[in-house]
């Protein structure tokens, strides 16, 4: 933790622009198995700034922010653990209204695992989190990211590494998507190996031209 506080001089901007309702429908490429196609999420390995309310958010949940002696850093794609990330985004995304840090606690970047139904999207993704670690998903494989959506704000998602890929659980859209589906461009993302760092993810990951059955139509705000 003492790493965290020698950091968070370095924090990030705030995020914002981050509340809208989620309404998006997505044809994404399946395997031979029936579940969707993905790649692995490109990372730089080189150190970014941290969140300032994720700084805040370890501070007051430690639990969520540090990892088991030997915590895979990906989890295995099934059946069964699709359907959980899936239900799991549907579930969180009906249950959370959304509403902007300001309006609902006062500071402008506050990350919080939401307790009272109102949240925004840093709020979201720390929710999903903690639903899918108490289901039994390794810690280290359910990575928050930084993201641009097409309107250039800043945005916060929950992606989670699987031995099929990177997939993103996101209050934009109630599907479960490959890294490549969405209209973001990178920015950072948790370490897989220490949670409280975050990597540089180049602007370069952003896909250049979505096709129709990869695209998620809720991608930006």
């Amino acid at each position: 933790m003492r790493k965290i506080l020698s950091l968070s001089l370095f924090t990030a901007a705030a995020l914002g622009g981050c509340t809208s309702v989620p309404t998006s429908t997505s044809i994404v490429a399946q395997d031979q198995t029936g579940l969707p196609r993905a790649t692995s999420l490109p990372d730089s390995h080189v150190p970014a700034a941290i969140p300032g309310g994720f700084v805040g958010f370890c501070l007051r949940f430690a639990d969520q922010c540090e990892l088991p002696g030997k915590s895979a850093i990906t989890t295995p794609l099934t059946a069964q653990s699709f359907a959980l990330m899936t239900r799991v985004n549907r579930d969180t995304n009906a249950a959370i209204k959304p509403e902007d840090d300001v309006d609902h606690y006062g500071p402008a970047d506050y990350w919080t695992i939401v307790t009272d139904g109102y949240g925004d999207c840093e709020d979201f993704a720390l929710t999903k989190r903690k639903a899918l670690i108490d289901a039994g998903l390794p810690i280290a494989a359910l990575r928050l990211a930084v993201v641009l959506t097409p309107n250039k704000e800043r945005h916060a998602i929950l992606t989670v590494a699987t031995d099929r890929g990177d997939f993103v659980m996101d209050n934009f859209s109630n599907d479960v998507l490959p890294w490549t589906a969405v209209r973001y461009t990178w920015l950072s993302r948790q370490d897989a190996k220490l949670p409280w760092r975050w990597d540089m993810l180049s602007a370069d990951n952003a896909p250049s031209a979505p096709s129709a059955a990869t695209r998620s139509d809720g991608g930006g705000d």
